[in-house]
């Protein structure tokens, strides 16, 4: 009992720690994008790498999501005869819901790993000290332009998983349900509204930040050389993750009581 007592408070100890330096992180990182000049090139680069070279997975995963999320559907809808329902189910689905968060474990996976094992090789390697010495601030040169990238580049894949979700469900109703072109076209038109639209727009700008701040984070406190970069990286994607799904659930609840 002892030692289970003295391991949970080293988990809270360690969150708590966490929570104040990702605080910190976040109100250095603002900080800095009030100071000019900001590195226009260097932003450009990085919102390169997360939007357009992230364009095929997404795709793959949101048309397939669309797909499965349309059979399934489809399943219990052809017991009430209700299959042209399933237009608005994907779509309202897919916008609110199931395109952000998909996108931004997308993200996380693929650019936050990335973002921690680029930073975490140059801490090891006494990069950032070097930095440091020449007079050049870390958070403004390395964590400003991928934060900025994210948030930015986010929503757009996001509205390119909505549409691509959307047509999953599409090629299902069409062509395997027969739900007729112009009829899931238009039950698709009269189940969004803007509000859906924007709900979960709203929320991947916050999963962006996210993923920009703990996987510069974590590669800003690597330590051990190459294991440790390695251990870095996993701990980044992990931590992505549960609070991309943890920031989702808050934003729904605030969402659903406000609108």
């Amino acid at each position: 009992m002892e030692r289970w007592i003295r391991r949970l408070g080293e988990r809270v100890i360690y969150f708590v720690r966490f929570l104040g330096d990702i605080s910190l992180l976040f109100a250095q990182t603002m900080l800095c994008l009030t100071q000019r000049p900001l590195k226009r090139q260097r932003i450009l680069s990085q919102a390169r790498l997360v939007g357009i070279e992230s364009f095929p997975i997404v795709s793959l995963v949101a048309l397939f999501t669309g797909m499965i999320l349309a059979l399934q559907t489809a399943y219990q809808m052809q017991k009430l005869s209700a299959e042209i329902y399933i237009a608005n189910l994907v779509a309202v689905s897919i916008t609110r819901e199931l395109a952000p968060v998909l996108t931004a474990l997308i993200v996380a996976g693929r650019i936050g790993a990335a973002i921690t094992a680029e930073i975490g090789s140059m801490t090891v390697t006494e990069q950032i000290d070097a930095l440091r010495t020449l007079a050049t601030n870390p958070v403004k040169y390395l964590v400003v332009p991928r934060f900025l990238a994210l948030a930015f580049m986010m929503p757009v894949l996001t509205v390119y998983a909505d549409i691509i979700g959307i047509l999953g469900g599409y090629i299902v109703c069409v062509y395997k349900l027969s739900i007729g072109s112009q009829m899931y076209i238009n039950m698709t038109l009269d189940a969004l509204v803007v509000k859906d639209v924007m709900t979960g727009l709203i929320k991947t700008v916050f999963f962006g930040m996210i993923i920009a701040l703990v996987g510069c984070y974590e590669g800003l406190k690597t330590k051990g050389g190459a294991e440790g970069v390695g251990h870095a990286t996993t701990v980044s994607v992990v931590t992505s993750f549960i609070l991309i799904i943890t920031s989702d659930c808050l934003f729904t609840a605030i969402f659903y009581f406000i609108f």
